[in-house]
């Protein structure tokens, strides 16, 4: 009798021991939210990172636009009709 009385206790205790306390579910949730801090700082660097992006590239096609307003290039002209090259 004592020893199925000792096996029912053990393993009570080991369902017990295997239970969240508080504790460890608050530390659990802190670092939940310590992650998802984390990604949406990381998302706000990244869409600012592509909108930096976006006006580098939109700047540097009115630069470009530019150039080619002031300084068209020289087309290489067609070969006269009848030449023939061999």
């Amino acid at each position: 009798m004592k020893k199925v009385l000792f096996l029912a206790l053990a393993a009570v205790s080991f369902s017990f021991a295997s239970c969240d306390s508080k504790t460890e579910n608050a530390q659990e949730n802190a670092a939940d939210n310590v992650e998802a801090a984390g990604e949406q700082k990381a998302d706000a660097m990244e869409e600012q990172a592509d909108a930096v992006r976006d006006s580098a590239d939109a700047k540097a096609d009115v630069m470009e636009d530019a150039a080619d307003v002031n300084n068209p290039s020289q087309a290489t002209p067609a070969p006269a009709e009848g030449a023939t090259t061999k």
